[in-house]
Order: C-alpha cells, then structure tokens, then sequence
C-alpha cells in the first residue's frame, strides 16, 4: 500500500508530509536503524580503544572503515536489517546480524562476538533514540 494522506498514522506523515519530509532522515525507523547501527559501531571501537586484550590485534587505522558503515548506511542497508529482522524477530540482533556482515567484509571476523558485548537492546535504544534530536 502507498503512503497518502488517507492511510498515514498521522497527519504529520499525511497531509504535513511536505512540511515535514526533511525530517525523515532523523525521525524516521531508517534513521533510528542507522543511529542503532552507529551506536554499536562506536561502542566496538570504544571497547578497542579501552585495551581489551581480546581486541589488541585490532589496527585502529581501520576505524575509519568501521565508521563508513553507519555514514555510508542506505535504504539498502535499512531494507536489509528489516527483511533479517522478519527471521531474528528482534530489531537489534538484526542490526548485529548487518554488523557482522560488514565485519566480514573487513577481514574481523574473528572480533565479531564483541559487536554489543555486554549491552542489552535498551543500551542501544535509549542512546540512539537522543541522537535523533
């Protein structure tokens, strides 16, 4: 079904969706998906840069690499976390899964457990939701 003013939730989506469009990119489930993704990609780094034995074999030149998948985050990327998210029937294991994808393409496979180690889903919620404002 297309999105119209008759079937939005709200007139915000509905008839202020003109108004309201430049919006999408911090409110909507795409952005709050992508802020999830950079939280837990600056909490492994962060987890790097703490001196984890576990992590030392980790170059920190490939932070920026690390960074590029939350800057670099598309529709794609959102459609790809959501279908996974059909089989996790969790929003934030599915970012994980995309996550660890990602590590695979940048030879870290081996440092995959440490992506949202220790945190639950509300540590990764209740801090990407704030940055959406």
């Amino acid at each position: 079904m297309q999105l119209t003013e008759l079937n939005a939730i709200s007139p915000i989506d509905g008839r202020y969706r003109s108004k309201t469009i430049s919006l999408s990119p911090y409110f909507s489930e795409e952005a709050l998906i992508k802020y999830r993704v950079l939280v837990e990609v600056e909490y492994f780094i962060a987890l790097r840069e703490a001196d984890l034995p576990q992590l030392a074999k980790i170059d920190k030149s490939i932070y920026d690499s690390l960074r590029a998948i939350y800057k670099n985050f598309s529709t794609e990327d959102a459609l790809w976390i959501k279908e996974t998210e059909k089989t996790t029937n969790h929003d934030v294991k599915a970012v994980e899964y995309f996550i660890k994808s990602k590590f695979d393409g940048l030879g870290l496979q081996e440092f995959k457990e440490f992506i949202h180690f220790g945190l639950t889903s509300q540590d990764i919620n209740n801090t990407a939701i704030p940055l959406s404002t």
